[in-house]
């Protein structure tokens, strides 16, 4: 969970991309990567398998200052959507602050989808992690594909949760879902630490720190 450093005065959040595999996850933070402010990315790492599909995952530091004086830093993960790298999973999700789904629209890809999100709950249990309270988002992407399940059905099959549509090979959605996400975390945080209070981070604060680094 949320890292809080008085002394450095630095507070870390763990964002993580989760989601079935070939669902676009990594093509998100490769997205998201190209849109930010190269001053203020970090390098992003990425190890893959033979193939070039994700094996591991894919880290994104972004930092910013807030006028409070705080460095306040987001460390972005995806996992490997593969099934047999369940153990993997677990391990990236230690920590999480908040989490995206990303979904593979097509009808074809509803089980694999099913399946996925089991799994993420599972292994946010196995941590330790409240399933229900931790910030989530959906993102159905690859919607220029043919037999996507229309929005209407997806949203209300979803219910509360936000979902947003995306086709992020062409950066649709992207920025989008990323907001969404900033916007549940830092509700969350501020519930739970009065990030308001103590450290001087409005959620004006916290959106413009991040999104201002985009450019597009």
């Amino acid at each position: 969970m949320v890292q809080i450093n008085m002394a450095g005065r630095e507070i870390v959040l763990k964002l993580v991309y989760y989601g079935p595999a070939l669902s676009g996850k990594t093509t998100n933070l490769q997205k998201l990567h190209e849109l930010l402010d190269p001053s203020t990315r970090g390098k992003m790492v990425t190890l893959d398998t033979a193939d070039d599909r994700t094996l591991y995952f894919d880290f994104l530091p972004v930092s910013f200052g807030t006028q409070a004086g705080f460095t306040m830093k987001l460390k972005l993960f995806t996992v490997p959507g593969q099934v047999m790298h369940k153990s993997t999973r677990k391990v990236v999700l230690a920590g999480a602050d908040g989490v995206v789904f990303v979904a593979d629209s097509q009808r074809s890809s509803a089980s694999a989808n099913a399946y996925s999100w089991r799994d993420m709950e599972a292994n946010l249990k196995s941590n330790g992690i409240d399933f229900d309270a931790i910030p989530k988002v959906v993102q159905f992407n690859k919607r220029d594909l043919p037999d996507v399940k229309p929005l209407e059905e997806v949203r209300a099959a979803w219910g509360d949760i936000p979902t947003f549509p995306a086709v992020a090979m062409r950066g649709e959605g992207v920025i989008e879902t990323f907001r969404e996400l900033l916007r549940k975390v830092y509700r969350f945080l501020d519930a739970r630490h009065d990030f308001h209070e103590k450290f001087g981070v409005s959620e004006d604060d916290f959106l413009k720190g991040v999104l201002k680094n985009l450019t597009s």
